[in-house]
C-alpha cells in the first residue's frame, strides 16, 4: 500500500517509516499535519497514519480535513497516540479515524492492523466499483456518467470549448429478447457494450444510460470528430453477428449525436434532447447516425419541446 505518515517527532517518524517498508509498504513521511494534508491531497496514499499531538494542525483536525474533502477513493486513517482511555478512543473515531494504536507501538501488532485495513479497503472499492458501474455491461451507470456530463459541461464552459454527446440504442432490442430470450439479450447487451467501449477514443466516456440505450461523451467537440466515432461505434457493432446461446444474431445501433455551443452554458437537459431527437430521426431508418442540426453557433431551439 501507499501510506503517508504524519509525525513530527524524527526518531519516530524514522522508526515508523522503516517498520512500513520492511513490511512492503511504499512510504512518504511528513513532519506535521500541514504537510501531510498537502501531501494526501496529490491522490496516491490510501492509507494515512498520523500522530494525534502535533503543532499548528494535529492528527484530529487532520483526520476532519481528509474526511471533509470530496475524494472518490477512501483513505483509511489510524492515529498514533500515547494517550490510553476508551475516551480517547471515542475522540478519535468521532474525528474520522479508522483506528488508535498506543505509542509505543509493536511491529506485529501493526502488521495484523495493516491486514485489516487492506480488507477494509478492498470492501470500499469493491462498493464503490458497485455504486458506480452497471452490473451487466461493466460500463458506467446512469448516475456515473450524468455526473461526468455535468463536470464536462462546467469545463467546456469554464475554457470555451464544446463537447459531442451521442446517445446509442440496440436496434429492435425487443425483437431480440422476444425471438432468443432474455439470457441471449443479456450476452447481446453485454458485448454490445465491449464494441462501442473499445470503438471509443482514450478520453471519451461510455455509460448505459437505461435499457439498450448508452449515452457517449465526446470531448473536444468538432462536429467531425464526434460524427467519426459515433460511425465507428456503429460500424464495430455491426461487424459481426454476436454469438450466444441461440445462436449468432445481427446486431446494429442507431446514434443521435448533438454538440454543445462554443463556450456556452448548455445544461444536460438540453443537450440530451437534441441527441434524443436526432436519435429518433436515425431509428426511422435503423443503423444510421444523425445529427442534430444546428441553428447560427448553438444547439437548436427544439422543436419537441
Amino acid at each position: 500500500m501507499k501510506i503517508l505518515i504524519a509525525e513530527d517527532d524524527a526518531s519516530s517518524r524514522l522508526v515508523l517509516g522503516a517498520t512500513l517498508r520492511k513490511l512492503g509498504h511504499a512510504v512518504t513521511a511528513v513532519a506535521d499535519g500541514r504537510s501531510a494534508l498537502a501531501a494526501w491531497q496529490q491522490g496516491e496514499h490510501v492509507l494515512l497514519i498520523s500522530d494525534w499531538m502535533m503543532p499548528d494542525m494535529d492528527g484530529l483536525e487532520l483526520c476532519r480535513m481528509v474526511r471533509a474533502a470530496p475524494r472518490l477513493q477512501y483513505t483509511y486513517i489510524i492515529l498514533l497516540t500515547a494517550r490510553s482511555g476508551k475516551g480517547s478512543y471515542l475522540e478519535g473515531m468521532g474525528a474520522g479515524a479508522d483506528d488508535l494504536i498506543t505509542k509505543p507501538f509493536d511491529a506485529e501488532h501493526l502488521a495484523a492492523r495493516l491486514h485489516v485495513a487492506q480488507r477494509i479497503l478492498a470492501l470500499h472499492e469493491t462498493l464503490r466499483f458497485q455504486a458506480m458501474h452497471d452490473h451487466l455491461t461493466g460500463l458506467w451507470n446512469r448516475g456515473m456518467i450524468m455526473g461526468t456530463l455535468q463536470e464536462e459541461l462546467a469545463r467546456a464552459a469554464r475554457d470555451g470549448s464544446c463537447i459531442g454527446v451521442i446517445l446509442a440504442d440496440l436496434d429492435h432490442f425487443k425483437r431480440i429478447n422476444d425471438t432468443y430470450g432474455h439470457l441471449s439479450g443479456d450476452t447481446v447487451l453485454q458485448e454490445t457494450a465491449r464494441r462501442m467501449h473499445h470503438a471509443l477514443r482514450t478520453y471519451d466516456r461510455i455509460g448505459r444510460y437505461g435499457g439498450e440505450e448508452f449515452l457517449i461523451i465526446a470531448s473536444g467537440g468538432e462536429r467531425s470528430d464526434v460524427h467519426s466515432v459515433a460511425e465507428r461505434i456503429r460500424d464495430r457493432v455491426a461487424e459481426t453477428p454476436v454469438q450466444t446461446a441461440a445462436g449468432a444474431i445481427i446486431v446494429t445501433v442507431s446514434l443521435g449525436l448533438a454538440i454543445t455551443r462554443m463556450g456556452g452554458r448548455d445544461d444536460a437537459v438540453t443537450v440530451i434532447a437534441a441527441a434524443d431527437a436526432a436519435l429518433y430521426c436515425a431509428k426511422k431508418e435503423r443503423n444510421r447516425v444523425h445529427v442534430a442540426e444546428r441553428e447560427g453557433p448553438g444547439l437548436p431551439e427544439p422543436p419537441w419541446q
